[in-house]
C-alpha cells in the first residue's frame, strides 16, 4: 500500500484538528526536519509534523510492514521528542492496521495515540 495517499488524510486530520505549522513529506508541503541516529546514522523523517496549543507533535502513518524494526525505532525516537516539547506522537493507522498498531505499541512500550483513518 502507498504511504503518499495516506499522508494527505493524515495533513486533513491535522488540519481539521487544528494543527497549524504543517510539514509533510509528500509533495507540496515542506518537508519535516530529518533526526539522524548517531551510533548508525539512520536518518528518520517524520511523515507529519504539526504544531497544536504551542507544542510539537508528529503524526506518523502505520501499517503492517515488513520492516517493522525501523518502525519501532522511528516511532521510538519520535515519541521521545514529542514528549521534549511537550507535544505527542500520534499513530495514524488505516482500516485493518489499527489492532496491529495498538499492539506493537504496547508490546514495546511506545508512548503513542493511535488514530484510525479512512
Amino acid at each position: 500500500m502507498e504511504k503518499d495517499p495516506i499522508i494527505v488524510s493524515v495533513v486533513k486530520w491535522a488540519q481539521s484538528h487544528g494543527f497549524k505549522d504543517i510539514c509533510a513529506n509528500i509533495e507540496g508541503y515542506e518537508t519535516p526536519k530529518s533526526y539522524e541516529r548517531t551510533q548508525d546514522k539512520q536518518v528518520f523523517t517524520p511523515d507529519v509534523t504539526g504544531v497544536n496549543m504551542f507544542n510539537k507533535h508528529y503524526l506518523e502513518v502505520s501499517m503492517k510492514t515488513d520492516k517493522l524494526m525501523k518502525d519501532i525505532s522511528k516511532w521510538k525516537l519520535l515519541s521521545e521528542l514529542a514528549s521534549m516539547k511537550g507535544g505527542k506522537l500520534y499513530l495514524m493507522a488505516p482500516r485493518g492496521h489499527v489492532r496491529f498498531t495498538r499492539d506493537v505499541i504496547t508490546q514495546h512500550n511506545i508512548p503513542a495515540e493511535v488514530i484510525k483513518i479512512s
